[in-house]
């Protein structure tokens, strides 16, 4: 089982440290590669670069909470977990849809 895991490219674990303004202020976030790119795959997906996504998160959590997160990149990585188990949960449930769907054809065939 572990191998799963071992296995992994260690490009993946390797961390980068990114410089990000945020309301004219630059701060610099260290994440592990692999971060760094879910970050980015949700940004496209908002039609954000990285860094306008790293900040809009700030913005909302800000707005939400009315602080600052002690730690702005356990947050990120929280937040890459959280989209990636989304992501799963709906993957699971198109394919169980879909399954559900071929199974009325073939019955009803």
């Amino acid at each position: 089982m572990c191998r799963v895991y071992i296995n992994a490219d260690p490009i993946l674990y390797e961390s980068r440290t990114r410089s990000l303004r945020i309301h004219g202020v630059i701060t610099t976030v260290r994440l592990e590669n692999l971060f760094w790119d879910v970050l980015h795959e949700i940004a496209g997906r908002e039609n954000l670069t990285t860094s306008q996504f790293a900040v809009k998160l700030y913005d909302e959590l800000i707005a939400l909470r009315g602080e600052a997160p002690t730690n702005f990149a356990s947050f990120l990585r929280v937040c890459c977990l959280r989209y990636l188990s989304m992501r799963e949960a709906k993957q699971a449930a198109e394919g169980e849809a879909a399954g559900a769907v071929a199974l009325r054809v073939l019955k009803a065939g």
